[in-house]
C-alpha cells in the first residue's frame, strides 16, 4: 500500500499526496465516475455507507455525495466542477452539508486542485484544497478528517489496481 502524505502548506491550504498503482486514465476515472466513487469515498472502519452518488463532470457540473455514519444523521458534499482535463487535472468547489443543505452560495467552499501525473505505469496525485478562511481549515483538522481520508485513499488504490 502506497503512503498519503497530509501537509498543511498555509493558513487555508492542505496538501495531499499520493502514487497510486495505475495509470492515470484509471484513477481520474476511479476519482470521478460515479460508480467508482461509490466504491472508495467512504470510510468503511468509521461506520460510513454512500447513501447517494451523483456527478456531472464537466465544467459547470455539479456534484453530491450523502453520507450515512452509524447511529448518525445523513451529511453530504456537493460542490461544481471548474476544470475538468479528462485524466489529468480537476478543479472544483466542495461544500460540507452537515444537515443535507446545500449552500445558498459556494462562498464558504473550498476549491479543490487534484493533479494527476503519469510516473511509469503508476500516477502521482496532489490535491491542494484552498479553505476560504484559517477557522474553516483549523475545523476541517480538528474533525478527525484526515483518517478517515487516509482509509478512503487506501480503497482507492484497492479499487484502482482491480480495475487494470
Amino acid at each position: 500500500m502506497n503512503p498519503t502524505s497530509v501537509e498543511r502548506s498555509s493558513d487555508r491550504e492542505l496538501v495531499i499526496t499520493r502514487t497510486f498503482n495505475a495509470p492515470p486514465r484509471i484513477v481520474f476515472d476511479a476519482w470521478t465516475k460515479a460508480e467508482f466513487v461509490r466504491r472508495w469515498w467512504a470510510p468503511i472502519s468509521l461506520g460510513v455507507s454512500m447513501v447517494s452518488c451523483a456527478a456531472d463532470v464537466r465544467a459547470g457540473g455539479r456534484y453530491r455525495y450523502v453520507l450515512k455514519p452509524r447511529n448518525s444523521p445523513e451529511f453530504a458534499f456537493s460542490g461544481t466542477y471548474r476544470e475538468v482535463t479528462p485524466h489529468s487535472r480537476l478543479v472544483y468547489t466542495t461544500f460540507f452539508e452537515p444537515n443535507l443543505t446545500p449552500p445558498a452560495s459556494e462562498d464558504e467552499a473550498a476549491i479543490v486542485t487534484v493533479t494527476f501525473a503519469a510516473d511509469g505505469d503508476r500516477t502521482h496525485m496532489v490535491a491542494r484544497e484552498l479553505y476560504p478562511s484559517r477557522e474553516v481549515l483549523d475545523g476541517v483538522i480538528a474533525s478527525g478528517m484526515e483518517h478517515g481520508l487516509r482509509e478512503t485513499l487506501d480503497l482507492l488504490d484497492e479499487l484502482v489496481q482491480s480495475l487494470q
